[in-house]
């Protein structure tokens, strides 16, 4: 129980005096900066499944 007690006030201190928080510019940015990432990965994405569906209909046409 102690080293359980023991673990827990570790755990604040280190949460409460050696975390270094975002401000709120370096967290508006981060999440800009996610948003924008997020944005290209779905239309890469989407243009390569537009690209796979076309690549398959002319394959079926051809054996169909």
């Amino acid at each position: 129980m102690k080293k359980i007690l023991a673990d827990i006030k570790e755990s604040y201190n280190e949460l409460v005096y050696k975390v270094s928080w975002p401000t709120r510019a370096e967290l508006s940015n981060s999440a800009v900066v996610v948003m924008f990432a997020s944005l290209v990965i779905a239309i890469v994405i989407f243009a390569m499944d537009q690209v796979f569906e076309h690549l398959m209909e002319f394959v079926y046409e051809k054996i169909f």
